[in-house]
């Protein structure tokens, strides 16, 4: 669907992030980032402030490697879930996750992911889409099971809306892709704008 006009990276070992570029017909390489993510702020959060932490993290990512790959253009991206004012990262254990989606249950929250594009390691964009989920009224043996499925673990807010965790979603405002981990409409709109990919 696409052509590559000129190298890409993707800063991220994420599965999910891949096989969303690869759907758009995309070719890259992976290169996860080195870097060690910021720690998650403490203490309520606008958007504003949460998306910038984000637009953090991906910045950090996507710097990173392109440092070692000065030929290559590098994508970095980088997803939190916000609710209440607080952040979400990924849970260290089941405990966490399962106390991450009783503060999830029927109420709506914010999928905010930050990406960045680099090149010789210079940040040329940089920006972030949120997107609103709602999710059911979730019982405790619900959120039980799905946390034994082992989902939760490596996703933000401990659900991925692509796999089993499809069923917590009650509704969704904005991007599907940008739940799963990547906007991909706005990443393949900055790759066709910096003539990294075109049409095919």
């Amino acid at each position: 669907m696409f052509r590559n006009r000129k190298p890409l990276v993707l800063a991220s070992n994420s599965p999910r992030r891949s096989e969303l570029l690869r759907s758009a017909g995309v070719f890259f390489e992976v290169r996860p980032g080195t870097v060690d993510e910021p720690d998650v702020p403490e203490g309520r959060l606008d958007p504003e402030a949460a998306a910038a932490f984000a637009q953090n993290c991906a910045r950090l990512k996507a710097q990173s490697v392109s440092a070692l790959q000065p030929s290559a253009w590098v994508l970095g991206a980088d997803t939190i879930v916000m609710v209440g004012g607080r952040i979400f990262g990924k849970p260290s254990d089941g405990e966490g996750a399962s106390q991450m989606l009783e503060t999830l249950s029927n109420r709506e929250h914010e999928v905010i992911t930050g990406i960045c594009l680099a090149f010789e390691g210079r940040i040329c964009r940089l920006g972030s889409v949120a997107t609103r989920v709602r999710f059911k009224l979730l019982s405790r043996g619900e959120i039980a099971a799905y946390v034994k499925t082992g989902e939760p673990l490596d996703k933000a807010g401990a659900y991925g809306i692509q796999g089993a965790g499809a069923f917590l979603v009650r509704s969704l405002e904005g991007s599907y892709t940008n739940v799963v981990g990547l906007p991909l409409t706005e990443s393949i709109e900055w790759l066709m704008e910096e003539n990294i990919i075109e049409p095919e």
